[in-house]
């Protein structure tokens, strides 16, 4: 599809994209569009580098119970 474009081609989409958006507002364009991309990538980044939510995040030997006594009480007030 893009193999049939050529130098011609862009110049045109050039002058078209500055009558719809004027010379003045093409560098704040550039910047917003750059820091979408910027952003875009940070996600997917963070998206592969977090571990399986559904992995066991305690250790084997322990179970719910010992680490709800080790957390201590819900209620500050409470007393054991």
């Amino acid at each position: 599809m893009l193999q049939n474009l050529t130098g011609w081609h862009f110049l045109i989409i050039l002058v078209v994209v500055l009558l719809l958006f004027g010379a003045p507002k093409l560098p704040g364009l550039a910047r917003s569009l750059g820091q979408s991309m910027k952003i875009f990538k940070s996600e997917i980044k963070s998206d592969s580098v977090d571990p399986d939510p559904n992995a066991p995040t305690q250790s084997s030997g322990s179970t719910g119970d010992d680490a709800a006594k080790s957390a201590g009480p819900t209620d500050p007030a409470a007393k054991p």
